[in-house]
């Protein structure tokens, strides 16, 4: 057991984590989607350094007149994207805050009467790291379904009963 603990140690140390967690939870009150996604610093800044092709780059600093929420919300609008139903959603940036080593993103997305079934794209970092999952919970009423979606596999379908 204590063997396993340190070899499982030592395996995350010379092969980092690369995950993302998005929750998509729908609120029939407000008629819309709400979104948030906990992301990796520092494979947000390489994925956004890599895009941008710039040599350097802080994204809690970014300077050149632009900001982090711009950067983020430029490098998601291609990456992360829904349909509820068969219809394009258009998701909208709020904004983030900085949580230890992840950024955590909010967003939303109106005018969604009711969702019978979604479908999810969600390519954030994998150009960066080939092993990049990303998580995505979805919340309709008392159910909540996962999907897990990765470089060869971007996009995935949950219909709810």
């Amino acid at each position: 057991m204590i063997v396993s603990f340190f070899l499982s140690l030592i395996m995350t140390v010379l092969h980092p984590l690369h995950v993302s967690v998005t929750e998509i939870k729908f609120d029939s009150k407000d008629k819309e989607l709400e979104i948030t996604a906990r992301i990796f610093l520092d494979d947000l800044e390489e994925a956004i350094r890599q895009e941008r092709k710039l040599t350097t780059l802080d994204i809690t600093n970014p300077g050149s007149g632009l900001t982090t929420d711009q950067l983020v919300s430029t490098y998601l609008s291609t990456r992360l994207t829904t349909k509820i139903d068969n219809k394009a959603v258009a998701i909208k940036y709020l904004g983030h805050e900085i949580d230890g080593d992840a950024i955590v993103v909010y967003a939303y997305a109106p005018g969604v009467k009711k969702m019978k079934s979604i479908e999810v794209f969600h390519s954030t970092i994998t150009e960066v790291h080939e092993d990049q999952s990303n998580l995505v919970h979805i919340t309709l009423g008392e159910k909540t379904r996962s999907l897990r979606l990765m470089r060869d596999t971007p996009r995935g379908s949950i219909v709810f009963e």
